[in-house]
């Protein structure tokens, strides 16, 4: 390459003679603001080369210069990049070990190379939360936060922090802050929703969670609008509770249009035509839909109400009425027995009770009331037989087991739950005998 260069070179060198020897006139040239000199043209014609290669020389000995100096930076940012990388890895892995100090120390040494480290900043303040310092932790986060106000992880932080220490209004101030930032953050919205059910904000979570179902996906839809569902009742039972029977009225009716299907609903509808002054109209309304839901809430509400009204004739009559309608209902046989207890009519209530398979109804209540009632008609042996059937003599001496970590009771003994998966946890379970 060298030898082709000063080839070129010596080719210029003849080209220039060739016009040396064609061109011998002399030149005036007139320099602004001095005087005018005397001189060959083919001395202007290399004085101007030398100036041209001159200020190209210069031009480049400045780039290849910059570049030298880029260079040199970039490498110096490549090592701080790695260096920092390292200590990161070193510290996550600390994290993970539980080695605290160790991590702590790792996340230090990048802050010395790099102060705004967000990163780093944001696990200092998570170690701090874990240590339950959360003094430190929020200094860690809003430092992390204002480095970067648009970043929702310090956020997000923060707003963890106040939860724990039960700093419910500030956690909502954050979550509206990673909202205004990203309106459609799910998780977000989640923590939002579980802030306003802590404060029973129940209009506020009808709008929040119509919001959520938008977002999403539809295998999530059916249990989030059952939720919605629930707030409504929620903001309809409020309403109830602060005596607004218009705004209560028009919330459980309109719940009973859109789920036919959702009991409470009823019950609070009730409460509003009795506050109302109502009572026939609840009376039916409850009659009419248990028909229609068979659930035994609403006889429970029902019994309630008749007999608090003094009219328990016209309850016993609606019972005997569905158990015509259907014999095998032994749970409605047992409210009416429960019924005729309540009323003091021992007779009636030992005779449906006895009416009831005890092999195919077996509960624990039904012998109680069974039992009291032989005692009220001074028969205490039948009474004891019924008593005795809640923990029978061959069971009185069985071993049953509990789960010290679930609390769920077992017959026979495992080293490991098969509720909860815990190890070690099965203990006697002194409190009872299992049947």
């Amino acid at each position: 390459m060298s030898k082709f260069f000063i080839f070129l070179f010596l080719v210029f060198l003849t080209i220039i003679g060739l016009f040396a020897m064609e061109n011998k006139d002399n030149i005036i040239v007139k320099i602004p603001f001095s005087d005018a000199y005397e001189m060959p043209k083919i001395g202007l014609i290399l004085l101007s080369v030398s100036l041209g290669a001159f200020f190209i020389f210069i031009i480049f000995f400045i780039r290849d210069t910059a570049n030298l100096i880029n260079k040199i930076q970039s490498q110096k940012k490549q090592k701080k990049e790695a260096k920092i990388k390292d200590y990161y890895a070193k510290a996550l892995n600390a994290m993970i070990r539980e080695k605290v100090n160790e991590a702590k120390e790792a996340l230090q040494e990048i802050l010395k190379e790099e102060p705004e480290h967000i990163d780093a900043i944001i696990r200092l303040g998570d170690i701090a939360t874990k240590e339950e310092d959360y003094k430190t932790a929020l200094k860690f986060y809003k430092k992390a936060y204002e480095l970067d106000p648009k970043n929702i992880l310090p956020l997000f932080s923060l707003e963890d922090v106040m939860e724990k220490m039960n700093e419910t209004e500030l956690a909502l101030k954050y979550v509206e802050q990673i909202l205004s930032i990203e309106p459609d953050n799910i998780v977000a919205n989640y923590k939002m929703r579980n802030i306003l059910e802590k404060l029973e904000k129940w209009e506020e979570l009808i709008n929040l969670q119509k919001k959520i179902i938008k977002l999403v996906p539809d295998y999530k839809k059916l249990n989030e609008e059952k939720r919605l569902v629930g707030y409504t009742y929620e903001y309809g039972r409020v309403s109830l509770e602060s005596a607004n029977m218009e705004d209560a009225e028009k919330i459980f009716s309109v719940l009973i249009k859109n789920s036919p299907d959702f009991v409470p609903a009823y019950l609070g509808l009730v409460e509003v035509l009795i506050s109302k002054g109502e009572i026939e109209e609840a009376i039916e309304l409850l009659q009419k839909k248990y028909t229609e839901l068979k659930s035994k809430l609403l006889l429970i509400r029902l019994e309630d109400l008749l007999i608090n009204l003094g009219d328990p004739k016209r309850l016993i009559q609606f019972y005997l009425t569905l158990i015509n309608e259907n014999q095998n209902d032994l749970e409605l046989k047992f409210l009416l027995g429960r019924l005729y207890f309540r009323l003091e009519m021992i007779d009636d209530a030992l005779e449906i009770f006895n009416s009831i398979d005890t092999a195919i109804y077996s509960k624990p209540k039904l012998r109680c009331i069974k039992g009291l009632l032989y005692l009220r008609r001074n028969q205490p042996l039948k009474a004891i037989t019924e008593l005795k059937e809640l923990c029978p003599e061959n069971k009185v001496t069985s071993i049953s087991y509990l789960c010290k970590e679930c609390n769920s009771s077992f017959n026979e003994w495992s080293g490991r739950c098969p509720v909860c998966g815990a190890w070690n946890s099965f203990d006697i379970d002194s409190s009872g005998c299992i049947f």
